[in-house]
């Protein structure tokens, strides 16, 4: 069946009729907001899902919502900082004690505008969390991922990428003055290119999305002053990013459209490695479904795929 979704579908209307029986779905983030939403129209659908968030209190209660709405929900929670690649690893051994194979993993936790500082191996923290945090993880559950049928890796980018593209001679700041929205935005254009860079290196056994999910108010926006919220806005107003009427918010039902879409549609199959806005491709341009042109940069995807693997000791694909 192929149905068009647009800005204002739910992830609810996009898994309409849809069965997920059988299926193994991760879900980073958990434990509110989109990946909390995408775990429970997921689990609602029969999927197995192992929920995974930094907070074991606020993952079990985000459990416990769904299991009110969806009586049955198949879930498990799990314990996972992403700042801490000794953490991961440790979830990727706890994973494949428990599960014979994962059929979709959503990268869908991050921060944002926060603070200056540093994950626990000395990462700048948005680009340690969002991006090398996520290929870490990706890169240790790969074993899972391709024991199932026709695997997808969903990598939650943003509208932010806009602001700036991956830099791969300071990734950490350690030379350039550090500034909360440059960091958010080389992080979220690091996330497009590892969706396009896996893709690649994986040649139709693994499909691989990055998603701009919309502007959302979740917990992703904790660390946000009215400042930065200013600074954001004018950013959008300039690059043409929030379709000329500056920021426009979604629902949370709607903001985990994209996500679940690209996590089950047979659609999406024609569309791996792309950047992916209210159910379907985006494209170069102005607007709330454009994009910028430097997330299309293979060469750019290949050497952050490079240097990913020496900063997280890890190689893979």
């Amino acid at each position: 069946m192929n149905r068009r979704f647009g800005r204002e579908s739910t992830a609810e209307e996009v898994l309409e009729g849809v069965d997920l029986s059988g299926q193994v779905f991760a879900v980073t983030g958990s434990s509110s907001g989109l990946g909390e939403e995408s775990a429970r129209v997921l689990a609602a659908r029969g999927a197995r899902v192992a929920m995974l968030a930094r907070h074991p209190g606020r993952n079990a209660k985000a459990a416990a919502r769904i299991r009110s709405s969806a009586p049955g929900a198949d879930l498990s929670t799990h314990v996972i900082d992403l700042a801490d690649l000794a953490n991961v690893a440790r979830f990727a051994d706890e994973a494949a004690g428990q599960l014979d194979r994962i059929d979709v993993l959503i990268n869908n936790a991050g921060v944002m505008g926060c603070p200056e500082g540093r994950t626990a191996d000395g990462f700048e923290t948005q680009f340690g969390v969002n991006h090398l945090g996520h290929f870490a993880l990706t890169a240790r559950l790969a074993p899972l991922l391709l024991a199932a049928p026709g695997p997808r890796v969903v990598t939650l980018s943003s509208g932010g990428h806009r602001i700036a593209d991956a830099n791969l001679d300071d990734p950490n700041f350690e030379t350039t003055p550090y500034d909360p929205w440059m960091a958010y935005g080389r992080s979220k254009s690091a996330n497009a290119h590892f969706a396009a860079e896996l893709a690649r290196r994986f040649d139709g056994d693994l499909l691989s999305f990055s998603v701009h999910p919309g502007a959302i108010a979740t917990r992703l926006g904790r660390h946000l002053t009215p400042e930065l919220i200013q600074a954001l806005r004018q950013r959008a107003e300039r690059s043409g990013g929030g379709g000329g009427g500056g920021l426009r918010f979604k629902s949370v039902e709607a903001g985990a459209a994209t996500q679940v879409w690209a996590a089950t549609a047979p659609e999406a199959d024609a569309h791996n490695g792309c950047y992916l806005a209210d159910c379907g491709p985006a494209a170069p341009g102005p607007g709330e479904q454009g994009y910028e042109p430097w997330i299309d940069n293979p060469d750019t995807a290949g050497r952050l795929w490079e240097l990913s693997e020496r900063l997280v000791g890890l190689s893979f694909g």
